[in-house]
């Protein structure tokens, strides 16, 4: 299982937010590409990317950073989320030489998006589903949808996405543990590969996930617990590559390591 540091952009700084809260955050740093730095020198095979502005606004906002670290690091693997409504602004990031563009709050909205995406991007784009009580959200976490999470997996499924990131809200940056049984239904619900978000504290939650990932968890994001320190990343990726089979990527290899002076 891949383990897979998150970056929260907001005006123009890394920080962490408690359950998708804009006015509950917590600064980390004011340079994203050190910031992401540190992960590639800590064992990072891939970044996970996250505009908050963009995902209130409907357009990227903190794009500039987002440039920054691909430039920066041109061989780490990047999935970038967060006001990704035209393919435009797909195509922007792929030139810009991010891996993955999610599509979260527009694949809610407007399906046959997330179709088109797929046959123009193959390969290259994934569906952001963030719930709360099984209920997905969108706009920035703001408003509470009546589709289930597992509905719209399965609507996905076959159009192609390379993968599905499933986040509970009610867990995120809350430092309380992910909710394994919830994605582990979802993961068995479809073929396609689901990355697990929300809720990652301590060692022992990357080894239950991890445990799980024969159902198709592939992958598992990790922010506010690596910020804090309730979780060394470099330990929990040698422990998740020892458990269980490691998340695929477009040609569904695991990413391979990184140099940390890759430039």
């Amino acid at each position: 299982m891949l383990l897979i540091p998150a970056i929260d952009l907001k005006d123009g700084r890394c920080v962490r937010l408690r359950q998708g809260r804009m006015d509950e955050e917590t600064v980390f740093s004011d340079d994203p590409v050190a910031m992401a730095g540190r992960w590639l020198g800590e064992g990072a095979r891939r970044l996970h990317l996250v505009d908050l502005n963009g995902a209130f606004a409907g357009e990227p906002v903190n794009g500039e950073a987002v440039r920054g670290i691909a430039a920066a690091y041109p061989d780490l693997p990047l999935q970038v989320g967060g006001g990704i409504r035209d393919e435009g602004t797909i195509e922007a990031y792929l030139q810009a030489g991010v891996s993955y563009c999610i599509i979260g709050t527009q694949a809610v909205k407007d399906p046959a998006f997330v179709v088109r995406a797929c046959k123009a991007f193959p390969g290259r784009v994934m569906v952001g589903l963030d719930a709360r009580d099984g209920r997905v959200a969108i706009k920035g976490w703001a408003e509470i949808t009546p589709y289930r999470a597992e509905e719209l997996a399965r609507r996905f499924a076959d159009e192609g996405v390379a993968a599905i990131v499933y986040t509970d809200i009610g867990r995120d940056g809350m430092l309380t543990g992910p909710n394994v049984e919830a994605t582990r239904v979802l993961a068995s619900a479809i073929a396609t590969p689901v990355i697990a978000s929300g809720g990652i504290t301590t060692l022992e939650d990357v080894r239950v996930l991890a445990d799980a990932s024969g159902a198709g968890i592939a992958g598992a994001i990790t922010g506010r617990a690596i910020y804090e320190g309730t979780l060394d990343f470099a330990a929990g990726q040698r422990l998740a590559d020892g458990l269980g089979p490691t998340a695929g990527t477009r040609s569904g290899e695991a990413d391979q390591p990184v140099s940390p002076s890759a430039r």
